[in-house]
């Protein structure tokens, strides 16, 4: 509960705040299960600073680590590893909500209320509807993936290769990019499979699916009845395909005479590496080339597809890929001397322009700052502006990809980049609002404008 003037007031009473300590509450039991020695494979107490680390990486769907996944954790710290991915995929509202539909119980105004937030829906009509669709959607895609996967690692690992298998699948799905295959090297991740297609496509698919967003899943599949897409489903399959092609010919031109990335591969490995880095970059945090020994422009760039990231409410991170387009429309309209946000011919709210503008500002900074300040413990490391920056907006964006930064960072490194992965999963508007002590207030008093130069 929280005072407010004078009136006790149900910290639930706000979505943003509801869902920011649902994550926060997942954390922080992830992270003391994974103090346990029963979750080490040495049978030792791990550090609660590594534990919460690990559990703030898998919760918010991240990938990076201080440890190497199988090497440290015993099969039920990786099975706690990959539920905390599973919930902090869907949410924990989503799986309470459709558990209880499940049971045949209704959902209140309240829950309904969290459940919207939590999936990003616009209307309360149908959210049991939606609730149902998007929890079986994602258990049904993640069984077909680890199928799949299972044709892989079946023949290499026999029974264990159904684990792998699995794991690879859910933590596909959910964009997380943790994995197990540590037994063939530390922090090895899909290099060892930079040629195999089955791995390569059935990740990308899983990781491309995931970011979508079930929103569109649902508007796609409705189609062939409604005969229209909404807005919102144009937006994310325009940016997602622009993003995918981006990515794809700038991994290419920047990495092909790369000896080490690119250039050691055949034509076809460099065309199946360079597609697999461009659907990973943006959110999912897997890599089958060398990350560390990207070029100085490679980095940068990737930067970029890992700020943007995914569509919003979906299973990705970033600033999402409608905020991007929103700001990107907005400066083109003021350059084309309009008043209004135009997207195929429609005009976007003032409000959801200030939304986006909001988010990109309060990321910038956050990233900026814990980037600075990073930097600043990292001195003697010799690691440079380019690779902190890089790992700082892959902690935002909830990417996970690393330049090795974080298995060297000390407790106030960790720290920040805990503190990016949490804003960047549950959004720097959702996560400002939890801080404060009262939620959005709807005023009616109307100002006098005020009238002043910029630019």
């Amino acid at each position: 509960m929280i005072q407010t003037k004078g009136k006790k007031t149900s910290i639930f009473k706000f979505p943003a705040k509801a869902i920011a300590i649902s994550f926060m509450s997942v954390i922080i039991t992830g992270a003391i299960l994974l103090m346990l020695p029963i979750s080490s494979k040495d049978g030792q107490m791990t550090g609660f600073l590594d534990a919460l680390f690990t559990a703030t990486s898998a919760t918010c769907v991240t990938g990076l680590i201080v440890f190497d996944t199988y090497t440290k954790w015993s099969v039920f710290g990786q099975a706690i590893i990959l539920l905390l991915i599973q919930i902090g995929g869907l949410g924990l509202v989503t799986l309470t909500s459709f558990f209880n539909l499940a049971l045949g119980r209704k959902l209140g105004l309240r829950g309904m209320q969290l459940a919207q937030e939590s999936i990003n829906s616009n209307s309360l009509s149908d959210i049991s509807r939606i609730i149902r669709f998007v929890v079986t959607a994602s258990i049904t895609v993640e069984m077909i993936g680890a199928i799949l996967l299972s044709f892989t690692f079946i023949p290499i690992y026999g029974k264990e290769g159904i684990w792998i298998s699995i794991f690879l699948a859910v933590s596909s799905f959910c964009n997380a990019g943790f994995d197990i295959l540590g037994r063939e090297q530390e922090f090895i991740s899909l290099t060892n499979y930079v040629g195999n297609i089955n791995v390569n496509f059935t990740i990308s698919m899983l990781i491309i699916l995931g970011g979508l967003g079930f929103l569109v899943w649902r508007d796609v599949i409705n189609y062939k009845k409604n005969k229209k897409l909404l807005m919102h489903t144009k937006i994310v399959l325009t940016g997602t395909a622009i993003l995918l092609f981006s990515g794809f010919i700038m991994f290419l031109t920047s990495e092909w005479t790369n000896p080490e990335t690119l250039g050691k591969l055949s034509f076809g490995e460099k065309l199946l590496a360079a597609f697999f880095q461009s659907v990973t970059t943006r959110t999912a945090g897997f890599n089958s080339i060398d990350i560390a020994a990207l070029r100085g422009e490679t980095k940068i760039l990737s930067c970029i597809l890992m700020f943007i990231g995914a569509a919003p409410g979906s299973t990705g991170g970033g600033i999402k890929i409608t905020t991007a387009t929103v700001v990107i429309m907005t400066v083109y309209s003021i350059i084309k001397g309009e008043d209004e946000t135009t997207v195929f011919g429609r005009v976007l709210s003032h409000n959801t322009v200030y939304k986006s503008l909001s988010i990109m500002v309060i990321a910038i900074l956050g990233i900026s700052i814990s980037a600075g300040s990073i930097l600043n413990t990292l001195s003697e490391t010799g690691y440079s502006g380019v690779d902190v920056f890089f790992e700082s907006v892959s902690a935002f964006a909830t990417v996970g990809l690393s330049c090795g930064v974080t298995s060297v960072s000390g407790a106030v490194a960790k720290m920040f980049l805990i503190l990016l992965m949490f804003i960047g999963r549950v959004g720097p508007i959702s996560f400002a609002i939890s801080l404060a002590m009262k939620g959005p207030q709807n005023k009616n008093e109307i100002l006098p404008e005020a009238k002043i130069m910029v630019g």
